[in-house]
């Protein structure tokens, strides 16, 4: 943002201006001589003084520009979070050919973004990819959609549910605490060309996931296969904790998995990944949510980067899991992060509840972005939350090296017009 400074000299300079270029008696020279010498003498100190603050007017109004563009006066181009002036969150970002494609929340549908920048969604162009019919399992509160290319295909999975998180009575009372998300399932809709902006969007299925809760899946691509990762509870009507769970997969609308292959690979068991930080233990608010697949793209190493502790909290964060082995369904091949987040709050940047992320990189390839939904007033929760981006960089060991959030300015991702 432009200091408040800058943009006082504007205005005061402006106002000057403006005053003076309208003042009725400022006409002839030879109307000058109406006036007093006094008068005439005011006039023409002001007449002489006139270039000078028009000059200073056009070098302010400049940097004010400029400022709220993101662009300094040396021509070096920034930007700031938000990426997206509006209510936002679950945000997926993929790069294919010229474009970025985005995804988030809605709720009510599946919107999809397409910006030939990475940093600018305001001015990005719509379409919309999917609008559930009314009275169906998935017709409402669709939740963190992902477009994805596999086998040259484009595929959407989401998270529906049929009545707006409102299970009767008779289907509560079988939770341990109240479970309105019991109803929460995946869904899969696929693209009818190679072109996710050309393509109709159909629903192709629904995930199994043993008629259970799920929300937030992603798919994980392994040289052994595809496999669904998403979050879930032990049993049926557990109500939390919610875990991550993943499942063999044939191809992306089929899991291959029975119930008793299905497999826990994190739980939320550190304090971090319980909400309020720190607090006494509640497992009602304990979660593992929204993974992601992330790999080094020197070394190969596999993570899911997870969001760990309640969503419309302050301490919403990433954790992060490593595939140590060669079978993503044996849980001790997975190395759990247990020193904390690896991702989280930042309270002198205003920034908070930051997570649910998804990973890209810059146009010309030789940067990785991090974008991820945050709030600047964790009172509001849900409602506060908006999409953020930042690059991140690798530590010694290959595993991500993720900055402290905030509003920046930041530089724009490398090879970006």
């Amino acid at each position: 943002m432009p200091s408040l400074l800058l943009a006082h000299h504007l205005l005061i300079s402006r106002s000057i201006i403006f005053f003076f270029s309208g003042l009725p008696f400022l006409v002839s020279l030879t109307s000058l001589f109406r006036f007093s010498p006094q008068h005439r003498r005011g006039i023409m100190f002001l007449l002489s003084v006139l270039p000078f603050l028009a000059s200073f007017t056009s070098i302010v109004s400049a940097q004010y520009s400029n400022a709220i563009n993101g662009t300094t006066s040396n021509g070096t181009t920034t930007f700031n979070n938000p990426i997206l002036n509006e209510v936002g969150a679950d945000p997926w970002v993929i790069r294919h050919g010229d474009y970025y494609y985005m995804t988030y929340t809605t709720n009510t549908n599946i919107t999809i973004l397409r910006s030939s920048v990475l940093t600018d969604w305001d001015n990005a162009d719509v379409k919309l990819a999917f609008d559930p019919p009314p009275g169906m399992n998935y017709s409402t509160d669709l939740w963190a959609p992902e477009l994805h290319l596999i086998d040259n295909s484009w595929y959407i999975i989401m998270t529906a549910d049929p009545n707006f998180d409102t299970p009767s009575p008779e289907i509560d009372m079988w939770c341990d605490f109240n479970c309105p998300a019991v109803h929460h399932r995946m869904y899969v809709l696929e693209g009818s060309s190679s072109d996710p902006w050309d393509s109709t969007y159909t629903l192709k299925s629904q995930l199994n996931t043993y008629d259970q809760f799920a929300i937030d899946g992603t798919y994980f691509q392994h040289d052994s296969g595809l496999y669904h990762i998403y979050s879930c509870w032990y049993r049926q009507y557990d109500a939390w904790p919610a875990n991550l769970c993943i499942t063999k997969m044939s191809d992306p609308w089929t899991v291959e998995s029975n119930f008793t292959e299905r497999q826990i690979i994190s739980n939320p068991d550190n304090p971090w990944e319980k909400t309020p930080y720190g607090r006494p233990f509640n497992q009602r608010l304990s979660s593992n949510e929204g993974p992601q697949q992330l790999t080094n793209p020197t070394t190969g190493q596999q993570f899911v980067i997870y969001s760990a502790a309640r969503s419309d909290n302050r301490n919403y964060c990433l954790g992060q899991l490593e595939l140590i082995g060669d079978d993503p369904m044996n849980p001790s091949d997975w190395r759990k992060n247990n020193q904390g987040c690896v991702f989280y709050q930042n309270p002198k940047a205003e920034a908070y509840g930051v997570g649910h992320a998804s990973f890209t990189k810059s146009p010309d390839g030789t940067e990785d972005w991090i974008v991820y939904h945050g709030m600047r007033d964790p009172a509001n929760g849900w409602s506060a939350r908006t999409i953020r981006a930042q690059p991140f960089t690798w530590n010694a060991d290959g595993s991500p090296k993720f900055p402290r959030p905030g509003y920046g300015p930041y530089q724009v991702p490398s090879g970006q017009a």
